[in-house]
């Protein structure tokens, strides 16, 4: 009876460990580490009022002399501005017609049998380094209006059939006689078509005309991509110039009608609606040099009307640096905070030596000060 309850004892015991056994296998405690437990040592610095002071003023160096690097890229950026749009239709006034109002300018120039061709001089003082990027700026335009950069249709420049939806944002040019313009809206229906050509020598010869690339001036993802190379136009308003009574339907350019939308990358551009009522687009590349005291005349075709609405055309000739344009903000920006902290910094230093305040006892601080058990081990 003895020997078999030791027995059963054992049995019981044995039975009791490889459950235990089986339990430790499947926990899901994690291995201790002083990693996981976040026990490692960490850097916790206290900052003293000379530390504060030497940051600011670190600070403030170092954005000064980026400011003062992009300023300088900024400056040597050579830009030649020219505002073309009053004096090419003033030139066209008579005393019967003197261009005065809105309307005698908008009349003029919805009229196809008038000449809106005017002739500029552009003087070139410092040496431009090809190459010279050639833009046209709009002033008082409004591409970021809701209904204007709606007024498109993404399927129908890819080549597919445009949704319903997307002719109803593209309204009112979404269709003529029934038949889908395309492509439709606004966008497409307002391309700028002002022209322009450049001479060092006045036009006499064909020796001192500047040619002008007007070929990979738009986004890589829109000549590869958004603009397939099936799409042509067709019904396209702004090609229909024959007789005065269109005059009104036309809004800007015309576009060719054997050649793909992936092959007008003027109106790529174009599409790329800005975000501000003042803007530039580039129109193409000089890829020559232009040294100082060239003088370039520029033969323009105004035909973009923008006297209904007050707005300014001119035109741009720009080098570029590795910040871009001539742009003097960014460079700016940095000057004046890099001062903002130094003065910042000076006036903890004048604060702290005015009234001067002894640091408190570090070894007082929670994660310096030892525990009671640690020191009663250590002693």
């Amino acid at each position: 009876m003895a020997t078999t309850g030791g027995g059963e004892f054992l049995r019981r015991l044995q039975k009791e460990e490889e459950v235990q056994q089986s339990l430790r296998r499947e926990s899901r405690r994690p291995k201790y580490s002083r990693f996981s437990q976040q026990e490692l040592g960490s850097c916790k610095p206290m900052l003293t009022p000379r530390c504060t002071v030497a940051m600011f003023v670190s600070l403030g160096v170092m954005c000064i002399a980026i400011g003062v690097y992009a300023l300088l890229a900024s400056w040597s950026v050579v830009e030649l501005v020219n505002r073309y749009d009053i004096f090419c239709i003033m030139k066209y006034a008579t005393h019967a017609n003197p261009m005065i109002t809105v309307d005698e300018k908008i009349a003029f120039m919805q009229d196809a049998t008038k000449r809106k061709n005017c002739t500029i001089t552009m003087d070139v003082t410092k040496l431009m380094k090809q190459p010279i990027y050639v833009y046209y700026q709009l002033g008082n335009y409004f591409q970021n209006h809701r209904r204007y950069v709606k007024s498109k249709s993404e399927r129908q420049l890819r080549g597919l059939a445009a949704s319903s939806s997307e002719l109803n944002d593209c309204k009112p040019e979404d269709q003529v006689n029934g038949e889908v313009i395309v492509p439709c809206g606004l966008i497409a229906w307002t391309l700028f078509n002002d022209t322009y050509d450049l001479s060092t020598n006045g036009f006499s010869s064909d020796n001192g005309t500047v040619f002008v690339n007007k070929t990979a001036i738009a986004w890589k993802s829109d000549r590869e991509e958004r603009f397939n190379n099936t799409v042509f136009p067709t019904n396209f308003p702004n090609n229909n110039r024959t007789t005065l009574a269109n005059a009104s339907q036309i809004g800007g350019g015309w576009l060719n009608e054997s050649l793909p939308l992936s092959k007008n990358e003027n109106l790529m551009v174009w599409m790329r609606t800005a975000a501000l009522p003042t803007f530039r687009k580039l129109y193409g590349r000089i890829e020559t040099d232009l040294q100082p005291g060239t003088k370039l005349t520029i033969n323009i075709e105004n035909y973009y009307n923008a006297y209904g609405f007050g707005g300014s055309k001119k035109l741009v000739l720009s080098t570029a640096s590795w910040i871009g344009g001539r742009n003097d903000f960014l460079g700016l920006s940095y000057i004046v905070v890099g001062c903002a902290s130094i003065l910042m910094g000076l006036v903890f230093l004048y604060v702290h030596w005015k009234n001067p305040r002894p640091l408190g006892d570090r070894s007082y601080l929670s994660w310096v000060r030892k525990s009671p058990a640690t020191s009663t081990v250590t002693s």
